[in-house]
C-alpha cells in the first residue's frame, strides 16, 4: 500500500476512539458519571498512543524480516505522536470543562485533592512542545538539539505511568500492566544506548 493511502487510513482509525466516546455522549451512554468518563477515556487513549508511537522503534528492530516487518510504520511515526498530543489535548479540556467547570479558582483545591494533576502538567507541556517541533523545518533549524528534545517523549511516558499509578484505589492490574508495557518498551533503548 502505497504511503499516502496508509497515512489516510492511519489518521481515520485514529480518529475512532474520538468518534466512540461522542456517540457515547449524544446517545447518553456514560454511565452515571459522563464527565469522570470522558476524563478517563481520552486520558487512556493518550496513553495507548503514547505506546503505539514508542513501539515503532522496537518493532522496526527486532521484527525485521524480508517477508514481514515494520519498517513501514516508520514514515507514520509523527503522525502517531500528533494524535497522542490530541488526546492529550481532549484529556485536559475534558478535565477543565467537565470537572472545574471552567472555574479555574478550584484548581488550587485541585491539585491538592488531586496530586497526580502536578505530574500531568508537565507531560503535556512537553507532548506540545514536540508537537510543534515535530516539523521537517523544526528538525532541520534545531540539528542536534531536535534529537535530544525529543527524547523527552520518555521522560513524558513515565510522567503518564506515575499519573495513572497515582490514581489507583483498589485494583493495581491496569497500573502494573502498563508499567510493564512501558518497561518493554523503554529497556530496549536503554541497552542500545548502552552499546553506543
Amino acid at each position: 500500500m502505497p504511503v499516502l493511502w496508509r497515512r489516510v487510513l492511519i489518521f481515520f482509525l485514529s480518529l475512532i476512539p474520538l468518534v466512540f466516546i461522542v456517540y457515547k455522549t449524544l446517545t447518553n451512554q456514560l454511565g452515571a458519571d459522563p464527565a469522570k468518563t470522558i476524563v478517563l477515556f481520552t486520558g487512556e487513549w493518550t496513553i495507548y498512543f503514547l505506546f503505539i508511537t514508542l513501539a515503532v522503534t522496537p518493532l522496526r528492530r527486532f521484527i525485521n524480516f524480508k517477508s514481514f516487518h515494520f519498517r513501514w510504520l516508520q514514515p507514520h511515526r509523527r503522525m502517531l505522536g500528533q494524535f497522542t498530543l490530541f488526546y492529550a489535548v481532549l484529556h485536559v479540556l475534558a478535565f477543565l470543562v467537565f470537572i472545574l467547570g471552567l472555574d479555574f479558582s478550584r484548581f488550587g483545591k485541585e491539585l491538592v485533592e488531586r496530586p497526580y494533576i502536578l505530574v500531568t502538567i508537565p507531560a503535556v507541556i512537553l507532548l506540545v512542545v514536540l508537537g510543534i517541533t515535530s516539523t521537517k523545518s523544526m528538525m532541520r533549524r534545531l540539528g542536534n538539539n531536535w534529537i535530544r528534545l525529543h527524547k523527552s517523549i520518555y521522560l513524558i511516558a513515565i510522567l503518564a505511568w506515575v499519573h495513572v499509578f497515582m490514581q489507583v484505589r483498589s485494583s493495581y492490574f491496569e497500573a502494573v500492566l502498563f508499567g510493564v508495557i512501558l518497561l518493554a518498551l523503554l529497556l530496549p533503548r536503554l541497552f542500545w544506548a548502552l552499546r553506543k
